[in-house]
């Protein structure tokens, strides 16, 4: 199992200011926190599998005041360089419902 504890992990974006969450593990438990951007505060809770997959739920408010709550499934890949990348099935719920794909890496530090 892949241990996430104190990572950081960015969306794949050239964007300073894009979100970084610091993710902390307790055996399968794993939850993070995540601000930047447009996002003023998230938050996600959720289990590791034994290969490293992730199942989330998640929450954020955005800076317009916009409140999202959703689920995602992030698959590990490991990068030449030692870091991973999460790629992300996400899907959101009410009123911004939407879902699709995306990935994260962790941030090299």
């Amino acid at each position: 199992m892949i241990n996430y504890d104190g990572r950081r992990f960015r969306k794949v974006t050239s964007d300073p200011d894009a979100p970084v969450a610091t993710y902390h593990q307790r055996d399968d438990l794993v939850w993070a926190e995540f601000a930047g951007g447009e996002v003023r505060r998230g938050s996600l809770t959720g289990t590791c599998a034994p290969d490293g997959t992730l199942d989330f739920a998640y929450t954020m408010v955005l800076a317009g005041g916009a409140v999202i709550s959703g689920h995602s499934t992030n698959k590990p890949v490991f990068l030449p360089d030692g870091r991973i990348r999460l790629d992300e099935r996400w899907e959101r719920y009410g009123a911004h419902a939407e879902q699709g794909t995306s990935s994260i890496v962790e941030v090299a530090g």
